[in-house]
């Protein structure tokens, strides 16, 4: 085991671009484990007023800012990505910054096996903490197509992307684990489930080590949340597998009265982007369901679906207190909840008891929580914000 953290199993996760790293990360998350997207990290080390920002405009010059005075990453992509010296000028400015939050981020988990997903994992002093690699592979066509239809990349833009990768050959001759990831998201998971069976049970099935005082002080705002439900009303909450894909998407046609008709292999695939909690009543009834996601330490709820016969005292705090307690395990800085403005208004007193607040993207005070509301947000729905801790990862330093 890792010598840094004998008591935590580091997985490793790599692969050239848009090969699936994220989403095999996901359904190491499904199972149990804590990821770290240190890309992400990357992205947050150069946004303005994180540490990396001035070193990186004093290096390439203003004219890679946008009106607002973020890095256009961009137009920072198109230098570093034609001209080796100047990503490795670039590397050497975000790296360290990104192994600190990460040890941080490490040391701080009270889970017990860590995912890292890092596309230069191998070539960063991240590869010494891993007790094991996982390399994702995909064939070039499949990467040429995800980068264009995914990220919205030209051609000649997505072809110079894949080529200034480092050899994905030499990944995959260092992997403990290789997942072949061609776009069947059920033929992966078998693989990462298999994979995830050969991890030492005393780290999968090890109960999460007990909270620190810090951590087991609920403030004021948050002590609505673990409000019974009413007698009459037992809710009981769990997290859905994708075993669970049938009744989910039979339930949001029920809900939806048919305006929405997910099939199963619809909501198969979204488990590659997102957790799904389900509200039952007694212990198979599903009776709400919420779609969430962390991405970046932003935590984010994209879908609410409960039986109108539900009392929103009930139904919406058992579903939130859920999801807000793995947040907060999951070291996130606020909670982003996306909700029709039906269910806003016919519920407005549930929701400011639970400290929630309509929030303009334009509002939140942090650029990362801007863009993660913007990337985010379905159509016609309203934005609820709630800070989960004042801390934050990559500070000005």
């Amino acid at each position: 085991m890792s010598n840094r953290w004998p008591d935590k199993y580091i997985i490793g996760l790599t692969g050239n671009i848009a090969t699936g790293k994220s989403v095999v990360r996901k359904m190491l998350e499904h199972l149990g484990a804590y990821g770290i997207d240190a890309d992400e990290l990357a992205h947050r080390a150069i946004a303005k007023g994180a540490p990396g920002y001035g070193p990186v405009v004093q290096t390439f010059g203003t004219w890679i800012l946008k009106p607002d005075g973020e890095i256009d990453r961009g137009r920072l992509a198109r230098i570093v990505f034609s001209d080796p010296k100047a990503l490795r000028r670039l590397e050497a400015i975000v790296h360290p910054l990104v192994i600190k939050a990460v040890e941080f981020l490490i040391e701080r988990a009270r889970y017990r096996v860590i995912v890292v997903e890092a596309i230069k994992l191998l070539e960063s002093d991240l590869r010494q903490w891993c007790d094991a690699i996982w390399v994702v592979d995909a064939p070039p066509e499949i990467q040429l197509k995800r980068l264009i239809q995914q990220r919205g990349m030209q051609e000649s833009d997505a072809y110079q992307r894949i080529l200034s990768q480092p050899s994905q050959a030499e990944k995959l001759a260092q992997a403990d684990v290789i997942i072949r990831n061609d776009g069947d998201f059920e033929k992966a998971w078998r693989q990462v489930l298999a994979a995830w069976e050969r991890i030492p049970s005393t780290f999968r099935e090890a109960k999460k080590p007990a909270p620190s005082r810090s951590q087991k002080e609920t403030p004021k705002a948050q002590r609505a949340l673990v409000t019974p439900a009413p007698a009459q009303v037992e809710l009981q909450v769990r997290r859905a597998t994708p075993k669970d894909a049938q009744g989910i998407s039979q339930f949001i046609t029920q809900v939806t009265q048919g305006r929405e008709r997910p099939t199963r292999t619809d909501i198969i695939a979204r488990f590659g982007d997102r957790a799904y909690v389900l509200l039952l009543e007694g212990e198979d009834r599903m009776v709400g369901l919420l779609g969430w996601k962390v991405e970046n330490l932003v935590a984010r709820v994209m879908d609410i679906y409960i039986l109108d016969e539900i009392p929103p005292e009930a139904g919406l705090k058992k579903a939130l207190a859920y999801v807000e307690k793995n947040a907060q395990e999951l070291q996130c800085e606020v909670m982003l909840v996306f909700v029709l403005p039906t269910l806003y208004h016919r519920s407005r007193e549930v929701w400011q008891e639970l400290g929630y607040q309509p929030r303009a993207i334009e509002d939140l005070q942090v650029p990362v929580w801007q863009e993660a509301a913007r990337e985010s947000q379905p159509e016609g729905t309203m934005l609820l914000f709630k800070q989960l801790r004042k801390d934050r990862v990559l500070q000005p330093l």
